[in-house]
């Protein structure tokens, strides 16, 4: 086959490599924030794609560099801390935001408490008014009180306020500081006015310090409750990053004897033989070499019943070690453990955007400079069409910029996506991205590939049948010797059932595989070549096979292959043994299958098997026959995906295998099974901690349970602006009342979306 030299850019491509940075990014406080860091992130010379998440206060950013250059990450890395800094915010470490998290729920409660301190002296005489008591402080001591919050507490909004402006965009700070600075500035003129005798005969003058203080304070305190939700919405990271141990119990020998050396993480190394005592967690990905034990791997994998281990099964570290002590021999460390993996997808499904996002994101691109307009309209309209004071039209405009603050607005998805992916974590469904979750409440049709996923994956060999003259035991031993050298599910099955009958199996030579036909090599001591063929290789050679004997077994669920001896020269192959096959559903396929068809999902399966075995299968876990594809080759099942979508379906495949890496990827959402192969995991948008297929109907519950949330919190942040807005406009609402509004948006869209976290799958509600 010819092949092209690389052009230039493709050279050019070959040198550089697509590498992911994480920064966490302190100092935003709504959607418009989002918008800038984003925009200052990917002016950045390199970047490809920059993803902002204001819920967890991170950035993901995509930059080519050349590859394996620790100098160029290093710089880039520096220029990305500068750019959040020049558009005024505050970079910090990736994992400070976690480090956070775990403090004290209390935190940051400080400035709170002191603006509650202070604007209370300012807020009781209005509580007093409707007892007939009329007292109020002295100007004095309103400034006093009123410049502490409105210049010491209050100066980040002045700060991401200024930075904003500068920049020519707008966001929540910029709103509150224009407000409050309104309502601060118009208090000072009315003293000045009053001191100099313009308000003399008035019976007592009226200033709006605690307007400016109290909207403040508020702001203050939404914010303090939105970081309390978001340690509970980020709670399922902490969680498995705590499943890590600080130390290692490590088995060194040291003569004739070995010894326990108590070592921390970091130092163990693939190889190691370590010791996990009763009741410690296993430090890392290991296999058992000694003892027996039950391991607890619900925070792993949401199974609940503890998992027996023994000599030769392998562990997974953070799982918790039963009665039994175990010597075991480390498999993997670090960043390559199963553990690791894990929290890397719940953090990438974390920092990722829904779709739904960016309609979001583009809203708030215009939402600060519209609401602008609307506060010098409505000041406007008051002071020269109502013939409203000055300082009755400022107010007016005050509490308009005050309600409009988009806080809201820019929590709606992404602390629902957080809560929906950290509760699915905990039952043992992880979620990769948040297109997935987003698109799982959209499928109506299910694919599943039948092997490993429907069923056990432990085929048997139930049935062989020699052809007249062949002698059973030697053509069992042959085909025995054809499949010693494979890992496939079928070529184990036929390597034990030689091993039952205790037969001398013979080595096999230049065995090859022929891809969706079987394997083909030479046996020593036999002439010529054997293969192992599918009956579709069987059909394509001209070998005939006994109708009878295949529709037989077919009816049984049985899937067939032939033992032929093929022709040293011109001839035609000839049909030795036909071998049957047959595997065992899963325990609650059936179920799993019924429950989603009861949700009104259509469930097809596809099979490499031949027709009648695929339908035998399909009829025992409940899949109508109409929705069998059976002898798909592995290369065909995308293709078979592709079909499905047709017609504007949306259609989840669920598989395990490597050959079904293809099709996951083709499908709208991929569903692996974690004990399949890493090549799938990483295809598919969703994977399965257990075997359990119920969890196919759990992980599009969840979806269903997320989505709506997401829909639920943009309607109220978008209802608070739109009925808020215009009451303010016309003078309904107060400073101080839209202040609370406004507050009261960001910890009901929270609050709402930590709801998910009560999520239990439904046969654990129904008991």
């Amino acid at each position: 086959m010819h092949i092209d030299p690389p052009s230039s850019s493709s050279a050019a491509a070959a040198t550089a490599a697509s590498s992911s940075f994480d920064l966490g990014v302190e100092g935003m406080t709504c959607a418009s924030c989002v918008a800038r860091v984003e925009r200052a992130l990917e002016r950045v010379p390199g970047v490809a794609r920059a993803s902002v998440n204001l819920a967890t206060e991170s950035a993901r950013v995509l930059a080519d560099l050349p590859a394996g250059d620790a100098e160029a990450a290093r710089q880039m890395q520096a220029q990305l801390h500068r750019a959040v800094r020049a558009a005024g915010y505050a970079p910090r470490a990736a994992e400070a935001a976690t480090k956070e998290a775990s403090a004290s729920p209390w935190a940051g409660f400080g400035p709170v408490a002191a603006g509650l301190l202070l604007s209370a002296p300012l807020v009781l005489p209005m509580l007093l008014m409707p007892l007939g008591l009329r007292w109020m402080p002295s100007p004095w001591l309103q400034l006093l009180l009123a410049a502490p919050v409105q210049f010491w507490l209050g100066a980040r909004f002045y700060r991401a306020g200024w930075h904003a402006a500068r920049a020519g965009t707008g966001n929540m700070d910029l709103l509150v500081a224009i407000g409050t600075s309104a309502a601060f500035g118009l208090s000072l003129w009315l003293w000045w006015r009053s001191a100099t005798g313009a308000h003399a005969g008035h019976e007592a003058l009226h200033l709006y310090f605690e307007a400016s203080a109290v909207v403040i304070t508020l702001v203050l305190l939404g914010k303090w409750l939105e970081s309390r939700a978001k340690r509970q919405a980020t709670a399922a990271i902490r969680a498995l990053q705590q499943l890590r141990p600080e130390t290692a119990h490590l088995l060194q020998q040291r003569g004739a004897r070995h010894e326990e050396v108590d070592v921390p993480i970091a130092e163990v190394m693939v190889g190691d033989r370590l010791v996990v005592r009763p009741g410690e967690r296993v430090p890392a990905d290991a296999q058992v070499l000694e003892g027996q034990s039950a391991l607890d791997e619900a925070m792993l994998t949401g199974e609940p019943l503890p998992v027996p281990k023994q000599a030769g099964d392998r562990l997974t570290g953070g799982s918790v070690n039963g009665e039994g002590r175990l010597v075991v021999q480390v498999l993997a460390t670090g960043a390559e453990s199963v553990l690791a993996r894990i929290i890397r997808l719940v953090e990438d499904a974390q920092a990722a955007k829904a779709p739904i996002q960016r309609l979001v994101d583009r809203v708030a691109a215009v939402f600060v400079p519209v609401v602008l307009v609307l506060a010098l309209l409505t000041f406007l309209a008051w002071w020269l069409l109502l013939g409203a004071g000055v300082e009755q039209a400022l107010i007016h405009a005050v509490a308009v910029l005050v309600i409009a603050c988009p806080c809201a607005l820019g929590l709606a998805t992404p602390v629902a996506v957080m809560a929906g992916t950290g509760t699915a974590a905990r039952h043992g469904i992880l979620i990769k991205d948040a297109r997935a979750l987003e698109l799982a409440h959209r499928v109506d049709t299910v694919a599943f590939d039948k092997t490993g996923t429907l069923t056990l994956g432990k085929p048997a060999l139930v049935g062989f049948e020699p052809v007249a003259g062949v002698a059973s035991e030697a053509a069992l031993a042959v085909a025995a010797a054809l499949q010693s050298g494979s890992e496939h599910p079928l070529a184990r099955a036929v390597v034990q059932a030689a091993r039952e009958r205790a037969l001398a199996v013979p080595p096999a030579q230049a065995v090859r595989a022929v891809p969706g036909r079987g394997v083909q090599g030479q046996v020593q001591d036999q002439a010529g070549e054997w293969a192992i063929a599918s009956l579709r290789w069987c059909e394509e050679l001209g070998v005939p096979v006994d109708a009878a004997l295949t529709q037989h077994w077919a009816a049984q669920g049985a899937s067939l292959s032939a033992l032929l001896r093929l022709p040293q020269a011109d001839g035609k192959p000839q049909l030795q043994a036909l071998l049957a096959f047959r595997d065992e559903p899963k325990p609650g396929a059936a179920q799993a299958v019924a429950s989603l068809r009861a949700r009104g999902l259509r469930v097809v399966m596809i099979s490499g098997d031949n027709e009648a075995a695929a339908r035998a299968m399909a009829a025992r876990v409940g899949i109508a026959a109409e929705d069998v594809r059976a002898q798909v080759l592995p290369a065909d099942k995308a293709q078979a995906v592709q079909q499905l979508r047709q017609g504007g379906h949306t259609v989840a495949m669920v598989g395990d295998g490597a050959n079904d890496a293809p099709a996951l990827a083709a499908a709208d959402v991929g569903i692996a099974m974690a004990n399949g192969t890493d090549v799938a995991m990483e295809a598919a948008g969703i994977t399965l901690m257990r075997g359990d297929l119920t969890l196919v109907g759990q992980a599009l519950d969840l979806s269903d349970r997320t989505v709506a949330k997401i829909r639920q919190n943009l309607f109220w942040a978008f209802a608070y602006n739109v009925v808020g807005i215009p009451f303010a406009a016309a003078g309904l609402l107060s400073p101080i009342v839209a202040g609370a509004a406004m507050a009261a948006s960001s910890v009901s869209v929270m609050a709402n979306a930590l709801l998910l976290r009560r999520w239990r799958p439904r046969q654990q509600q129904q008991r």
